[in-house]
């Protein structure tokens, strides 16, 4: 029963994502400092999910959103 409840939390992680993605009107107007950390938080948020459950999924977000904005804002220099 535990392993099914990751599941749907990391595809609930997955779907948030996703939809705020898809939702984000300003998305041209980001430059690729903020589009990593976006991007890199809900990938983080997604595998953390999936490997440890909500506290994965929370600290997956943190360090996929950082990781995502130290390598967008070395490629937007």
């Amino acid at each position: 029963m535990k392993r099914n409840h990751r599941n749907i939390i990391a595809l609930l992680a997955l779907s948030l994502a996703a939809c705020s993605l898809s939702g984000c009107s300003t998305w041209d107007k980001l430059d690729r400092t903020e589009r990593g950390a976006v991007i890199g938080t809900g990938g983080g948020a997604a595998v953390g999910a999936a490997v440890g459950g909500t506290k994965g999924a929370v600290i997956g977000g943190v360090l996929g959103g950082v990781g995502g904005g130290v390598i967008g804002h070395n490629t937007d220099d």
